[in-house]
């Protein structure tokens, strides 16, 4: 009982500090996953059959809800401004992936999946590619921990990184999208550099994780191995788009249309919009806390070095050209 008031006061923190205390919420995220993970380890997680159950929804909840808090015509040239890159840096992960797993020789799903979860959207991509690959339980969990360990030093790392090398909110918003896996840690991180690097990674990020639905069918149809007496011409293809992302759009045309439709309601919808979007910032923080909590000492101890040494280059060679060609000049970061 003490363990599971404890978990439940700190997560409850999370949501309330940050909306009552601004100093807090530039460190608010990073902190939330390092007390999530040190929580499930030395103390664990009492509602951990709960919280791996509901993080997935309550993250795409918290994306939905920060549509509400913008416009949908700049999500949708952010999105076109950065879909070269987003294809760009999917063609050279998958590809790394596939050079480096065969050199350290990593069974061929989890480099697969260790690559689509780098190149795309972490533990989303992994869940939707995972089905295509017909990958087995342990090729999941192992793609999986590896990305999530390297999330989660992603949402510490990358706001270092880019005020070091002074980026202003519009870069870092390109460079946290562009290089780091998971959505939630896109958000955290970008979350804590600034409200406009929040947008632009958000929005950035949502348009990379649209590449999940092509990259998926290519691996169905290519790279997933036959089972026994399947014909090649009745393979079926399995994929799915994850919900949050049409639901972000749906958001974000409600707040941009509504009140040039119904002008009488242009200040109802500013409110709803407005306190929705920071509801649900605070809501990703607690988010953040649960998907650390997550992290237990078994997923540790299913870590083979191999994969983690695969996960570890392909991440840092994929950031680094991100960071150099930000810093440069070469990505093009306009909103």
């Amino acid at each position: 009982m003490l363990k599971k008031i404890s978990f439940s006061i700190v997560g409850g923190a999370f949501f309330l500090v940050p909306a009552f205390f601004p100093v807090t919420r530039n460190f608010a995220p990073g902190l939330a996953v390092l007390c999530g993970i040190l929580f499930s380890i030395f103390i664990s997680n009492p509602f951990r059959e709960k919280t791996s159950k509901i993080t997935s929804n309550l993250l795409g909840a918290t994306i939905v809800g920060m549509g509400f808090g913008m416009d949908l015509m700049e999500v949708l040239r952010a999105g076109a401004n950065g879909f070269l890159y987003t294809f760009a840096g999917i063609v050279m992960g998958i590809g790394l992936a596939i050079f480096l797993g065969k050199k350290l020789k990593v069974q061929k799903n989890t480099s697969y999946l260790i690559g689509v979860g780098t190149s795309i959207c972490g533990g989303s991509a992994i869940a939707a590619a995972a089905p295509a690959l017909k990958a087995k339980s342990h090729e999941i969990a192992m793609a999986s921990a590896v990305i999530f360990a390297l999330n989660a030093i992603a949402l510490w790392l990358f706001p270092v990184v880019g005020r070091f090398l002074d980026f202003n909110q519009i870069q870092f918003g390109y460079f946290a999208a562009l290089g780091i896996h998971d959505t939630s840690s896109v958000v955290g991180a970008a979350m804590s550099y600034g409200e406009e690097a929040l947008e632009v990674g958000t929005t950035i990020k949502l348009a990379r994780a649209l590449w999940i639905v092509p990259v998926t069918v290519f691996l169905s149809c290519f790279i997933a191995e036959k089972e026994e007496g399947e014909k090649e011409e009745k393979r079926k293809i399995k994929w799915k788009v994850p919900w949050f992302i049409p639901g972000f759009l749906l958001a974000a045309a409600f707040v941009t249309f509504l009140p040039d439709l119904f002008p009488a309601a242009k200040d109802m919808v500013s409110f709803i919009g407005t306190h929705l979007k920071s509801i649900s910032k605070y809501l990703m923080i607690t988010t953040l806390y649960l998907i650390g909590a997550n992290l237990s000492k078994e997923k540790l101890k299913e870590l083979g070095l191999r994969p983690v040494i695969q996960g570890v280059i392909l991440w840092i060679i994929l950031s680094t050209v991100w960071c150099i060609a930000i810093h440069t000049g070469l990505v093009n970061c306009v909103k």
